[in-house]
């Protein structure tokens, strides 16, 4: 675990959920394995706010999300753009067509364990 938490210390990170508890336990472990920043967001709107408004070393992306864009697909694109690596958290099947988009992004299935969160995080980011 070493390993995998040396890849978080030191990030900025942002994570996109609409359920709320589920941010909390997501920024967490990411606390925990040594990130500096970790910013939440509840919908599509808020992460492309803070993304216009900051840089991040990583994003942690809900797919499915509550008000005007349900999905967080267009955070992924802006994270792209930006050359920010991210991983999908999500409820749906990692073989779901919103994947598709996002090849090198990195899939954990809800429910999830912080082990299998920070692994993806890992190869999100290129230290595998």
């Amino acid at each position: 675990m070493a390993s995998i938490e040396a890849s978080v210390a030191g990030k900025r990170c942002l994570v996109v959920d609409d359920e709320f508890l589920i941010a909390l336990d997501i920024q967490q472990i990411l606390e925990l394995a040594g990130a500096t920043t970790v910013v939440c967001a509840g919908s599509a709107d808020e992460a492309l706010a803070a993304i216009d408004g900051s840089a991040f070393d990583l994003a942690i992306l809900d797919v499915k999300l509550s008000g005007a864009m349900p999905t967080s697909v267009s955070v992924a694109a802006a994270l792209i753009e930006r050359g920010t690596p991210f991983v999908f958290l999500t409820g749906m099947r990692g073989d779901d067509p919103h994947f598709r988009r996002f090849p090198a992004a990195p899939v954990v299935e809800k429910p999830y364990e912080a082990t299998a969160l920070l692994a993806a995080i890992r190869r999100a980011l290129g230290a595998d």
